[in-house]
């Protein structure tokens, strides 16, 4: 065979690698409204910047012939460049052997996070598998062993983010799992570890994929997703959106931004959003959008235990992570699904050198039989440990009220945050008074002529005693109370300030959160 010879050949390989189980089942993808591995990878990475690695591998068998053999397997694998910067990237193909894993694509996989750990780059899974390739048997099963290990060694190295862009079922869910991020497309992505059929086999329940597995099942019910978007399109660039706040590794800071935005500029209107009454609610978000540049908030877990908001924007072209009570929802309490939200978003920031940004305005922690048999005090204590643990630049601000245990959690200066605030009407306390007079002061009330009148003097007196700023601000607790427009203006000072901060921690293998 002559050189050129050779060389036809080589393309020949290259380009049936390239068509994964061939034209009819790359239709039969379009149809189902997804696209092909190959399209979301180059829809994700910078133009013509995809370097494709063990395009040629696949499970040798010297009784096969060339044409008996499926080049490249199930995946593709590779990296490229997203914004200029570098990340890996891993697209499992549909359209052969239904993207199950098998022992070649594990292996391509593993290679492929292996470059990205030692080269501290970004890895991202575009998941379209039905899950291990059941005649391969225990190679299939090594296959994710390999990657999961690989998934926990890197996690908090390098940002890992899941992308879920078909069905991914049994042990191919524990990957993502694993990850920082998963992002969902609404009707044509599930996540399960059995399908309907055998749960129905095994408890009679009965269900569909979308309702089991679906996006905004697992984006508002179970939280196991933090992201939803309508098509794979808007999904994508919604990953792009999310790499633009990161650093590309645990030894960088994030990148920074020339967003044209004054960090002192004035935020003239924000005294009409919060109202005095502690009960009335309002939308943290219109706190959050003025307080960061341009109004960029990129939300986390939008449709999971929206009583508390997370997410990231910048403040003087920095990444931050915001963390803010929301009195929408619940009033803004803390209980189970919130405690975990919380906690994993600081924790996550923590790794990746982001500062966090609290907004305060918490009533407390629920209370009720479910919460408590639900395990609130080991999950209501994983916010405790989060911010405990962080050492990045922290900065509280009191908008409102902070009560009892959740004062504490909620990024006080007693977990180790750098600078607390509070505004002027801000009420910190043990509980609120009309709580609080009914435990103290219950035998005066129901001794008075007119208990009504007599409770409400009794409210009124301790929230001019107790509930106000000027105690905690006496004791060092916050460090300043501020007028509310200048809030932005006080933060961007803080983590100026901040910037070089470092921390010597004891000698320790890792702590024990309360898992």
């Amino acid at each position: 065979m002559s050189f050129e010879e050779k060389l036809e050949y080589l393309a020949a390989l290259k380009q049936r690698a390239s068509l994964g189980g061939g034209q009819d089942r790359i239709d039969a993808q379009h149809q189902r409204g997804k696209l092909t591995a190959r399209e979301r990878i180059a829809m994700l990475v910078d133009p013509g910047t995809f370097e494709e690695i063990d395009a040629l591998a696949v499970e040798w068998n010297e009784n096969e012939s060339d044409g008996e053999r499926f080049y490249g397997d199930a995946v593709v694998t590779g990296w490229g460049r997203v914004d200029g910067r570098p990340v890996f990237v891993f697209a499992q193909d549909f359209t052969l052997f239904g993207g199950s894993l098998s022992e070649v694509m594990g292996e391509k996989i593993s290679k492929m996070m292996d470059h990205a750990a030692s080269t501290g780059a970004p890895v991202i899974g575009l998941n379209d598998s039905g899950g291990a390739r059941i005649q391969e048997g225990v190679g299939s099963l090594a296959g994710y062993g390999d990657i999961f290990f690989r998934n926990v060694r890197t996690s908090g190295v390098i940002p890992q983010i899941s992308v879920i862009m078909g069905p991914c079922a049994g042990g191919a869910v524990y990957s993502p799992a694993i990850t920082d991020f998963i992002f969902m497309v609404e009707g044509t992505s599930q996540m399960y570890i059995t399908g309907p059929d055998v749960i129905q086999s095994v408890t009679g329940e009965k269900t569909t994929f979308e309702e089991l597995g679906g996006a905004m099942s697992h984006a508002a019910k179970s939280g196991v997703a933090q992201f939803s978007f309508a098509d794979e399109e808007s999904c994508l660039a919604e990953v792009k959106r999310l790499l633009s706040f990161l650093p590309s590794n645990n030894m960088e800071d994030p990148p920074v931004v020339d967003t044209g935005d004054d960090p002192t500029r004035r935020l003239d209107d924000i005294l009409n959003i919060v109202p005095d009454e502690e009960t009335l609610p309002y939308d943290v978000r219109d706190i959050i959008e003025r307080l960061v540049d341009n109004g960029d908030f990129m939300e986390v877990h939008q449709y999971f235990a929206q009583n508390i908001v997370v997410g990231l924007g910048r403040i003087g072209g920095r990444s931050v992570g915001i963390v803010a009570n929301q009195p929408m929802y619940l009033g803004g309490v803390l209980d189970i699904d919130s405690s975990r939200k919380a906690a994993r978003f600081v924790r996550f920031c923590d790794s990746f050198n982001i500062p966090i940004v609290t907004l305060v305005d918490v009533p407390g922690y629920l209370p009720g039989i479910a919460q408590e048999y639900g395990g609130i005090i080991s999950h209501g204590a994983k916010v405790l440990y989060a911010y405990a643990e962080a050492t990045v630049p922290k900065v509280t601000v009191i908008t409102r009220k902070a009560f009892g245990g959740a004062y504490v959690a909620m990024g006080s200066k007693h977990l180790g945050v750098d600078i607390n605030y509070a505004w002027p009407g801000a009420a910190i306390a043990v509980m609120g008074g009309g709580q609080a007079v009914n435990i103290i002061n219950r035998r005066e009330i129901q001794a008075a002529a007119d208990p009504d009148a007599t409770r409400a003097d009794l409210v009124a007196d301790y929230k001019q005693r107790l509930e106000h700023p000027y105690i905690a601000a006496a004791r060092g607790y916050v460090d300043d109370v501020i007028e509310p427009r200048d809030t932005r203006a006080k933060i961007a000072h803080a983590l100026e300030m901040l910037r070089h901060k470092s921390e010597a921690l004891p000698a320790k293998k890792h702590g024990n959160i309360p898992l």
